[in-house]
């Protein structure tokens, strides 16, 4: 059965989202969407949970038995990672996570998409980093895979901008290390003399949100990239947008990742609970 919803028994497998807040997700939506599209036995919810309870809600889950996984965001992505057992692929070198899968003995593993995901969603919209000069604002779990990726795409330079100045110093530290040929450092989020501006913050979600990077000194034709999936234009990218900026929203970076979480979650297609 694909294009409906299953109906949810006991053997269905339960997908978390797990965010502080939770109200802004989107990806409860498009995995309920994919799981349906697929013919998937599986149900995504959202799971609200705070920084200080996140060891204990971590210890629980290893015995809660239908979990296949679940998705990780703001503010947990590199909180999480001394709570799972194994940090999978990418995960270990950038440091943070964004997926974590229940192994059948209850040990739990992570993963992470974001960078693939980014870069998909770019590659999809017809853009390109190599050779290009780059600002990230954000240091954080999102901005740690960003930059990494940013750096394996063979961006001539990167600079990282982040309100904790010492984050942005060791992550523009630890990308220079991994990626030598690529000029890395950090510095204010000042986009002039860049051709690529990416908005790895949460900042825009909220109404009243103060800009992630000032847009008076972006410059005609600059490509524009926002994390931010909700909402879908912020005013970020609108901004830009007004100064004839490339830009490029949230949604295609989560749109990039729904194929990978699911083959790292062992979801792909239907299976018994």
């Amino acid at each position: 059965m694909t294009g409906a919803r299953l109906e949810i028994t006991g053997a269905t497998r339960v997908y978390l989202h797990l965010a502080h807040p939770s109200a802004h997700a989107r990806t409860p939506q498009v995995m309920n969407a994919e799981f349906a599209r697929r013919g998937v036995d599986a149900v995504a919810v959202s799971a609200d949970v705070a920084p200080g309870d996140l060891g204990a809600f971590t210890g629980g889950l290893r015995g809660w038995r239908n979990l296949a996984g679940l998705s990780v965001t703001m503010p947990h992505k590199e909180a999480l990672t001394p709570h799972v057992d194994a940090l999978a692929g990418q995960a270990a070198l950038i440091g943070a996570v964004n997926v974590v899968r229940r192994e059948a003995d209850g040990r739990l593993v992570a993963g992470n998409t974001d960078g693939q995901g980014f870069a998909i969603g770019l590659r999809g919209a017809g853009h390109q980093l190599s050779g290009r000069r780059v600002l990230l604002a954000g240091g954080g779990g999102a901005g740690r895979a960003v930059a990494f990726t940013v750096a394996a795409a063979g961006a001539a330079s990167i600079t990282i901008a982040n309100r904790t100045a010492a984050r942005a110093e060791r992550l523009a530290s630890e990308v220079a290390a991994a990626y030598p040929a690529v000029a890395v450092a950090a510095g204010p989020p000042d986009p002039a003399g860049h051709d690529v501006v990416i908005n790895a913050t949460s900042l825009g979600m909220h109404p009243g949100d103060p800009l992630p990077v000032p847009t008076g000194r972006l410059a005609p034709g600059t490509l524009v990239c926002d994390i931010v999936t909700r909402p879908a234009t912020t005013r970020f990218l609108r901004e830009a947008a007004a100064r004839d900026c490339v830009t490029h929203p949230g949604m295609p970076m989560l749109a990039g990742q729904v194929d990978l979480i699911l083959e790292f979650l062992g979801l792909s297609g239907d299976r018994p609970g």
